[in-house]
């Protein structure tokens, strides 16, 4: 059937013209049977017992007098009912966007993107703008704690540093933990720790991992990075499994790109050419000119099979496997059409699809125009086999101590349960995450972080692209840069973050009009970009390995499990704010619930539960 001619249903109802959905056809959302309805809506509760409440409380917590007495000499920057606006950096883990803070009494109620940004250029999504929400978020922990019992910032600063001597002085092995980092002040800072215990290690891990890419890139072309993707320079695009409109790797910015190649003008006549090939219906698939389903056990061979159509047409032998894909060859003569013009991308992880991509990129020409190998992005540093490693090391006993930086891994990582078995035998453990999660409340101190709105740092998403992130409100709470709390535990004199990253952009930039003129343009503008010299790459990987690979590790069942990342709730970091989970998913319109979607035919009764792993007790309801 021609994707044309295809038709989507809602559901079974729908599908049946059944009366009670011809009945609630004109609303949205599906409504609730006489038996469900409780007479209040998900925002009426809301409002009595969620963010809204926890706002209020917190809007007040801290200094009401303060603000209820007028300004005996007024701030300048202030005007009653008259916003402010700060540019900023929205930071978590991996995920990056340049920010505008908009303030009103020195509170921050929105935020927007900044254009000046030469790599989200003014974009934003749902994550970044209901990250304002968090920031009043009544799970926030209130100051420092050791297990159960609050304790100052001096007595935790004084045991927590002996520890640390006592475990360094005997060659005990110590860890920082942590998601991507982007900022290069927070990394001097870590290096700054780890000078004064040699024994410590910083691994990073992301909860999305594309170490599978980082490995390829190195095999292919001796650099263990990840490329810069440009899909605004792109004419044919075939895109395998990778959601780049939703959640892979950098969506903000793959938004704005894709935009401009699909827009048509007076002087742009051509619109660009998208083929998606994935398993479920994601909002990039939905975007594509030419969708076609593959099952999850063929995303390999759909890769290799493209890889021997390109290399039959650029002369080159082909490698073994692959697989008929509706759509398929038509993808090939497009991208070889348009050679330069062309760019193929993957949301695998698994090193071997990689390497073929990167084939087919390179016999595309793709290298130097629609992919920048120069340009280099942090946005995940993740180190799959180190994180392993430690996890090994945690249950072994050969660390003694941990500082977990603002990352959850008993939450959000694969061997979650056994990094929390491990945390309790460790004789040191440190979380500086904001609340009491999974992690942060098996650790024996707890040191919390601002919020990122109440913070100074910095951030290098792209190889020499900067950004600063600067406070919009006063701590709310007893909370402590992180920075600032490995700095003191160091033993360093300066602990000051704010006086730490000036220092360190004083000791890396230099501005024409003198350092504190250029200070303070980059902190108004909210960027600093340099240019990034040009290079070229010549690809080396083993494709004949990585199609026997592929071969050996993808075999087709009868069932398969599709697991994605949300486009709203995205990582789970913000699986609390309501923002997002009553923000409906753009594909299904489903809300709050965990689900799964299957195929009409294989489907049982709606409301029957299914266990997908044996492992696990949590059950989903089926969906069709």
């Amino acid at each position: 059937m021609e994707e044309s001619k295809k038709v989507y249903w809602k559901g079974m109802g729908q599908l049946t013209n059944h009366p009670e959905f011809v009945k609630n056809a004109q609303h949205e959302f599906a409504q609730p049977g006489p038996e469900e309805d409780l007479g209040h809506s998900r925002r009426d509760f809301l409002k009595m017992m969620g963010f809204g409440m926890s706002a209020v409380a917190l809007a007040a917590c801290e200094a009401p007098v303060r603000q209820a007495i007028p300004h005996v000499i007024k701030p300048d920057d202030m005007e009653p009912s008259i916003p402010n606006y700060y540019a900023s950096t929205y930071t978590n883990g991996g995920d990056y966007c340049s920010i505008l803070v908009k303030t009103r009494e020195g509170r921050p109620i929105k935020i927007e993107g900044n254009a000046l940004s030469g790599v989200t250029k003014g974009g934003v999504s749902a994550q970044v703008e209901a990250s304002v929400l968090s920031l009043y978020d009544n799970d926030r922990l209130r100051g420092p704690k050791k297990g159960n019992d609050r304790i100052s910032w001096e007595d935790l600063d004084k045991e927590v540093s002996a520890q640390l001597a006592e475990i360094a002085g005997k060659g005990g092995q110590i860890r920082i933990l942590s998601n991507t980092i982007l900022s290069p002040s927070t990394k001097a800072v870590i290096e700054r720790f780890r000078a004064k215990y040699p024994t410590a290690q910083h691994i990073q891990y992301d909860q999305t991992s594309h170490y599978g890419m980082v490995k390829a890139n190195e095999e292919s072309f001796g650099s263990p990075t990840i490329p810069s993707y440009d899909f605004s320079k792109a004419s044919v695009i075939v895109g395998v499994g990778a959601d780049f409109l939703g959640t892979w790797l950098s969506p903000i910015e793959f938004t704005r790109q894709y935009g401009e190649t699909r827009a048509v003008s007076e002087n742009k006549r051509e619109m660009s050419r998208h083929y998606q090939f994935e398993s479920i219906l994601s909002i990039t698939g939905a975007n594509a000119d030419y969708r076609t389903m593959i099952k999850p056990s063929e995303e390999g061979a759909v890769v290799v099979q493209l890889y021997n159509l390109i290399a039959a047409k650029a002369g080159r032998g082909a490698v073994s496997g692959g697989v008929e894909k509706q759509y398929l060859a038509k993808a090939a003569e497009d991208l070889w059409a348009s050679r330069g013009k062309a760019l193929v991308v993957a949301g695998s992880n698994d090193k071997a699809i990689q390497i073929l991509v990167n084939g087919i990129n390179d016999m595309l020409g793709s290298y130097g125009t629609t992919i920048n190998p120069a340009l280099t992005v942090n946005y995940r540093q993740g180190n799959d086999q180190a994180m392993t490693s430690l996890v090994n090391d945690l249950e072994s006993g050969f660390v003694q101590g941990i500082v977990i930086y603002n990352c959850n891994p008993v939450y959000d990582h694969p061997l979650g349960a056994k990094i929390a078995a491990a945390l309790k035998n460790v004789p040191l453990s440190v979380s500086t995450n904001i609340k009491a999660d999974e992690t942060g409340s098996l650790a024996k101190y707890q040191a919390p972080d601002h919020h990122f709105l109440e913070s100074w740092n910095d951030s290098e998403p792209k190889k020499n692209h900067f950004s600063l992130t600067q406070p919009t409100i006063t701590p709310i709470f007893k909370s402590r840069a992180a920075q600032s709390s490995f700095l003191s535990w160091a033993g360093e004199s300066q602990t000051d973050y704010f006086e730490f990253v000036k220092n360190n952009w004083r000791s890396r930039f230099t501005g024409a009009g003198g350092f504190q003129a250029f200070w303070d343009q980059c902190l108004y503008d909210g960027v600093y970009e340099l240019p990034v010299e040009a290079q070229s790459v010549a690809f080396n990987g083993d494709v004949n390995g990585a199609a026997t690979a592929i071969s050996n590790n993808y075999k087709t069942g009868q069932w398969e499990l599709v697991v994605y990342e949300n486009g709203s709730v995205g990582n789970g970091s913000q699986a609390n704010n309501p923002l997002l989970q009553e923000l409906p998913d753009p594909i299904t319109k489903a809300v709050w619930d965990h689900y799964v979607t299957v195929a009409p035919k294989d489907a049982v009764a709606d409301g029957d539960k299914i266990k997908f792993a044996e492992s696990h007790t949590k059950y989903a309801i089926i969906t069709v």
